[in-house]
């Protein structure tokens, strides 16, 4: 039986940007306190000035429509590091992360734009963070995740029956890995890239490979050229984009992207991300790629600071292009966002660098 906890809460058309940047001067809006929680220690949450200052939304691509935001009910909790989200049947599915000042929540939190309401489903067998997810025929994978703060890789591997509301164990990855990119291609699941183990070591792999669901067995392909984790990945004209991300750390994130050609196992490099950052979305939607948020971050003086992205950028495979867009009124990181009917839906993510904080944020943006 699937358990309900509603949330609903009606549309607004949030401020245009440029309304935002002169209201509120660290680029965007400021978040409920209602709507935050600290990963550590006790709330409310307010954000500082510093903290607001982390934020940046502008862009060096050209501009396009600007398109507009729009807020919608938030998540039933503040959450963030999901490994993003995934959509079947025109919902969204937000599963895994940080929340509730632990970072191995199995929760699984499903978005209904309709009625504009959260439920909660049947939670993941394992709770962890960074969890890749990716949605095919019914079905959602969910694949390997951290247990610790983005560290302390597993190699459990699962499989969500959307109809009956259950799980069930597949043959688990070969080798432990989380915030990996994951795509579907033909019905076959490609894991590409990621970090691991030793804990203390974590550094990201360029490792790819492909689970066949039909003979439930896994098999390498060619590996990803530079290896990182936390990037964007979209399966797009028969192969699969993989845009930014970052090499072992968010001090050394890259603008790379690359395009696999199934047919011939080769990569391809393809024009790179405008903003260089990694713990973004990544979403396709009326033929674009649409990247937005992440962060890059740095320590001055011993104390983490560095940069949340508010960015809203797309790029058109067709030409190679990038253009960019109305920037997100609440940057954050370590969102779930994906396509739902004619918006892309924002949800949850790190408002500040770094895990202390989650919220419950969700957005909309409707492409102009």
């Amino acid at each position: 039986m699937r358990r309900r906890l509603m949330l609903t809460g009606a549309a607004a058309t949030l401020a245009a940007p440029g309304l935002v940047r002169a209201q509120h001067p660290h680029h965007g809006m400021p978040v409920p306190p209602e709507q935050m929680a600290p990963l550590r220690g006790q709330g409310p949450v307010s954000l500082t000035p510093a903290q607001m200052a982390q934020r940046a939304v502008a862009s060096t691509a050209p501009a396009g429509p600007p398109g507009r935001w729009e807020a919608r009910a938030p998540l039933p909790m503040p959450r963030s590091e999901m490994a993003w989200a995934t959509a079947w049947e025109g919902r969204m599915h937000i599963l895994g992360g940080y929340a509730e000042q632990r970072v191995d929540r199995p929760y699984h939190h499903v978005y209904d734009p309709a009625a504009d309401r959260w439920s909660l489903l049947a939670p993941l067998p394992r709770g962890a963070n960074h969890v890749a997810v990716a949605a095919d025929a019914g079905r959602i994978f969910a694949l390997g995740g951290f247990t610790e703060q983005n560290r302390a890789a597993h190699d459990g591997a699962f499989l969500y029956d959307v109809a009956a509301d259950r799980w069930t164990a597949i043959a688990p990855l070969p080798r432990a890995r989380g915030a990996a990119a994951i795509a579907i291609l033909g019905g076959q699941v490609h894991l590409i890239g990621g970090a691991t183990d030793p804990a203390g070591e974590r550094a990201s792999i360029a490792w790819h490979e492909v689970y066949d669901p039909q003979a439930d067995r896994w098999a390498q392909r060619r590996p990803l050229p530079g290896a990182r984790d936390h990037a964007g990945v979209v399966a797009y004209g028969g192969g699969i984009h993989v845009v930014g991300g970052r090499f072992n750390t968010f001090e050394y994130n890259t603008a790379l992207h690359h395009f696999y050609d199934p047919a011939r196992d080769l990569w391809l490099e393809r024009a790179p991300l405008p903003t260089t950052r990694s713990g973004h979305g990544l979403v396709l939607l009326k033929d674009r790629f649409w990247a937005m948020g992440g962060e890059t971050g740095r320590f001055e003086g011993g104390v983490l600071t560095g940069t949340v992205h508010g960015q809203m950028e797309s790029y058109d495979p067709a030409t190679d292009t990038w253009q960019s867009h109305a920037p997100m009124p609440t940057p954050r990181h370590g969102l779930g966002a994906v396509a739902l009917g004619d918006r892309i839906h924002v949800a949850g993510g790190g408002p500040v660098v770094g895990g202390g904080i989650q919220t419950s944020t969700h957005e909309a943006f409707l492409p102009g």
